[in-house]
């Protein structure tokens, strides 16, 4: 995994760089994900990794599958992926330039999990709490998990805050243990 990171960074960096320069961060972003999905694909996959097959019918296989969600920029940088044998870790270039997308434009996906269903006007209040917190903006997804007993776990970015019981039940255990 590290490694997978390590090797991706340039290339994240690069393409960061390219779809800032044409304007195109979202479209970048939608194409990475696309290509990266394609590689992902198990049958996609055993042909990329199949030493008989040439690089040119590697790319235009992911090429064909893409259509014309690529644009002239994306489809050779997925060429370039394929030449350089690093097309295994476009799917983490992809996430890599996701979080240089959110980092730039200062937004970040935010998940609160709780008990019980939140009604909208609350998540806005918790939305808005967390962006003046976190100076971004954020998009929060709810979700339910009746295992946490009562309260709430919030997950943005590295910044976990659990405010479940479970999660305090837990934290008790721990210290009575000790």
């Amino acid at each position: 995994m590290a490694q997978k990171t390590t090797v991706a960074r340039p290339y994240a960096d690069a393409a960061f760089q390219l779809a800032q320069a044409a304007g195109a961060l979202a479209g970048w972003g939608e194409g990475l994900a696309m290509a990266a999905a394609v590689v992902e694909d198990s049958r996609v996959a055993a042909v990329l990794g199949h030493p008989r097959v040439d690089d040119d019918r590697k790319a235009g296989l992911i090429l064909d599958v893409c259509g014309d969600a690529l644009d002239t920029r994306q489809r050779n940088f997925v060429r370039l992926l394929v030449e350089r044998n690093r097309i295994g870790v476009l799917p983490e270039i992809s996430r890599q330039y996701d979080r240089l997308r959110a980092e730039y434009e200062k937004t970040l996906d935010a998940e609160l999990i709780s008990a019980h269903p939140i009604d909208d006007a609350a998540r806005d209040r918790l939305a808005e709490a967390l962006s003046q917190r976190l100076a971004r903006t954020v998009s929060l997804q709810t979700q339910v998990d009746e295992s946490l007993i009562g309260g709430a776990v919030i997950r943005a970015g590295d910044l976990v805050i659990d405010g479940s019981v479970r999660g305090r039940l837990n934290r008790l255990t721990s210290a009575l243990s000790r």
